[in-house]
């Protein structure tokens, strides 16, 4: 009750103070003072719109200002946006974990699908391995806060992430940028385009990004996070008129920086291994080998057939190859090793139709993807003296068809309705069987041997359609505010689990149901104090059904693992952010989030052996059982509030413009995992950062200094929990980056 009164309030407060404005303004106009905020355009609905206009809670954030905030990779956004996480993955380096209000998964395994969308030029990025994308050369990142399936599709029933790239124009330019930092840290940015001649422009550029790293590991020497990492973009586009165009886009990333092992937050039972006293140092043995590759190539095809119809084709193919190693239990000997492989590639075709009058604006469209992804890893048990192989393949033809129209029922009177009708075509084979000896098995280059027992080894095929309609209504206020409420459906896929042990879990060959969401929302948003002051605040509620959930439990044969549609859950919340321009040389934002998440059921299957949740005394009996553990359980990656403060203060300075933007952002306390775990479950942090930028004159060089978490915090991002003396109490955490220093210079010619 307490948490409601919270959001009430702070919804209120939002809505009452832009009523009192409304009123204000009404009766006596603010004077005119020559400051205001810049409109922002988003393609949050596939057109663009002025933010004020667009019915769903929007965070666009421009080049500029992701530069100001010290945005390196899009990670940033988890401090700067309302109620989400966007984090690097627990063991790895460039595998994305994100949550929008809630809903996302942390399971980068192949085959589980992502719960929050990311999109690159409104190419879809289906897998997380390599997708924490380093910000360079980019127009601006949207962030879509709620399901987003009616235009986005099946894998946004926590939203999306928008990666928008700059166009390339018809003016000839190039930049260098170089930077050096703490921990040696070394990046280069070359970037350059050109036109060509008859509306044909081409450019290009290449980014390489070392660090040493925060820690070490003890028995090998190899640096811990370290980076390692070079990109590069291609593009070429066509222009012959202004009613055509055409841009053929490649990237390619490869990121070869050593593997994170964690740290271990308990001592060994066996070895004498204590905890280690820096955090991002680990004891680890099983190697320093790493290698995350991703590519792709994308055709975009635009046509003014008329003055109101735009037609628009996005033609993609993408893949990935992942080599990595995990030792999740943090020593040299071979207790709980994992390496592990991951491939994936896809094919996607969309077609769209845009109609824009006075009137009416609306969008009808087409999207086919074909896509596989597959992989093998071991986990080597040596107090077991065994090696179990896990691997399989998923592939997926997904089929749908959606339209999203808005209609001006009065001058200020506004609807909308879209839907999108999905169908998913899913094949899968899964194998998980157990070799004698505590080495790599011979799916990862080890000691060839016979299987000693076959666990899993199945093919399944299904088919999972689902229709998925928004509707929404927005009123205005007046030329400055609008409000609008809105209801939207959002839909997983269902599949099956790749860890599955048929042997312990039987029912692991049947898979896992879709899940769903229905939210509900109403905002509030514009401009106040005479275009001062922009805002955007949201107040929503979403019943989520069918909840996948994935969870590792051991038993006295090994780990086992399930994907249940756990039940049932209510999440209810508050958001709001706002951008001011206090004085011609000062500005400022803040955004503010709270979350409510709660379990109303959690049915979840005990397999045998296991301790019982509701009685750790006793343990589940022969065949297993279904338990609800709503009671004991909460949300993962949800901190109840999320804050953030920044200031830009600018000065003229020899010549030039200095800009100086210090910046604080607040997570409150969460959990890694459904089920608590105080050793590894994050309480509340602050991170303090400062950002100053000088332009010279013509924008020619610019000077960046900046600073990260200044004040040295010490934050979990992830971990694993194996706290039993089968894994010699392996529990490690994963931590975020140290306080760090760098400075920068970019020429452009």
């Amino acid at each position: 009750m307490t948490s409601m009164w919270k959001a009430a309030l702070l919804a209120g407060a939002a809505w009452g103070a832009a009523a009192t404005v409304v009123s204000a303004q009404e009766q006596a106009p603010v004077a005119k003072t020559g400051l205001s905020v810049e409109e922002v355009v988003v393609t949050a609905r596939r057109r663009e719109e002025n933010l004020k206009d667009v019915p769903v809670a929007v965070s666009a954030y421009s080049g500029e200002t992701l530069a100001r905030q010290g945005g390196a990779d899009i990670t940033v956004l988890q401090q700067t946006t309302p109620n989400i996480t966007v984090q690097t993955a627990r063991g790895s380096n460039s595998t994305l974990i994100s949550y929008i209000r809630g809903i996302g998964q942390q399971d980068p395994l192949w085959g589980y699908e992502p719960g929050v969308g990311l999109y690159v030029d409104d190419v879809y990025i289906y897998r997380p391995q390599g997708a924490v994308l380093d910000v360079f050369d980019v127009e601006r990142i949207e962030v879509l806060r709620g399901p987003q399936g009616t235009l986005y599709g099946r894998n946004t029933i926590g939203g999306a992430i928008k990666y928008v790239t700059k166009r390339l124009g018809d003016e000839a330019h190039a930049k260098i940028r170089g930077t050096y930092g703490s921990y040696n840290q070394t990046d280069l940015l070359v970037s350059g385009q050109t036109p060509v001649g008859g509306g044909l422009s081409v450019g290009g550029a290449y980014a390489i990004y070392k660090r040493d790293g925060f820690g070490k590991n003890l028995t090998t020497g190899a640096d811990q996070y370290n980076k390692d990492v070079q990109a590069i973009r291609l593009s070429a586009e066509y222009a012959p008129n202004d009613d055509l165009f055409f841009r053929l886009a490649y990237d390619h990333v490869q990121d070869d920086s050593n593997p994170r092992h964690g740290h271990r937050e308990l001592p060994a039972l066996v070895g004498g291994y204590k905890v280690l006293g820096d955090v991002y140092d680990t004891q680890a043995g099983f190697g320093d080998s790493n290698s995350v590759e991703t590519e792709g190539v994308s055709l975009t095809g635009q046509y003014n057939l008329t003055k109101n119809l735009t037609v628009k084709s996005i033609t993609a193919s993408r893949k990935g190859h992942t080599d990595t190693v995990i030792d999740f239990d943090g020593t040299p000997l071979p207790t709980l090793d994992v390496p592990a492989r991951y491939d994936d590639r896809s094919f996607s075709q969309e077609l769209q139709a845009v109609y824009s009058d006075e009137n009416v604006q609306g969008v009808f469209g087409l999207y086919y993807m074909n896509s596989q992804a597959s992989g093998e890893f071991d986990t080597i048990a040596g107090n077991l003296g065994l090696a179990i192989a896990d691997g399989g393949k998923v592939s997926t033809q997904s089929f749908a068809a959606f339209f999203d129209f808005s209609a001006n029922l009065t001058e200020r009177f506004k609807v909308s309705l879209g839907a999108r009708a999905t169908r998913d075509h899913k094949r899968s084979t899964t194998f998980r069987l157990f070799y004698l000896g505590a080495t790599r098995t011979p799916y990862q280059g080890g000691t060839p041997r016979p299987i000693f027992a076959t666990r899993t080894n199945y093919g399944a095929q299904t088919t999972f359609s689902q229709f998925t309609p928004r509707l929404s209504a927005s009123y205005e206020l007046n030329d400055d505010l609008t409000t609008y409420v809105s209801y939207s459906k959002g839909f997983k896929s269902g599949g099956w689990d790749m860890r599955g042990d048929a042997a312990i879990t039987p029912q692991t060959v049947d898979g896992y149901d879709p899940e769903t969401v229905d939210a509900y929302e109403g905002g509030l948003k514009g401009y106040l104090f005479d275009r001062r002051v922009s805002f955007a605040s949201a107040i929503f509620m979403s019943k989520y059904k069918n909840q996948q959930v994935s969870t590792q439990v051991v038993v006295p044969s090994g780990i086992a693992s399930s994907i249940d549609n756990a039940g049932a859950s209510t999440l209810y919340g508050v958001e709001f952010e706002a951008k001011a321009k206090i004085a011609a040389n000062l500005s400022g934002s803040v955004a503010l989030g709270y979350i409510h998440a709660q379990y109303d059921t959690f049915n979840r299957f005990v397999p045998a052996g296991a301790p019982n949740p509701l009685n750790p005394s006793t343990v589940i009996p022969a065949g297993g059982q279904v338990v609800n553990v709503a009671d004991l359980y909460g949300f993962q990656n949800t901190p109840e509030w999320t804050g953030n403060v920044s200031l830009t203060w600018t000065t003229d300075l020899a010549g030039g413009v200095l800009a100086v933007t210090p910046m604080v952002s607040y997570r409150d306390s969460y959990q890694q995992f459904e089920l608590p775990l105080p050793l590894l479950d994050q309480k509340a942090f602050t991170l303090v950062d400062l950002t100053a930028i000088w332009t010279a004159p013509g924008n020619h060089y610019k000077l960046a200094l900046t600073g990260k978490n200044l004040t040295d915090e010490r934050y979990r991002t992830g971990g694993y929990n194996f706290g039993v003396a089968t894994y010699n109490n392996s529990v490690i955490g994963f931590y975020g980056p140290p306080r760090t220093v760098s400075a920068s210079l970019e020429l452009a010619f």
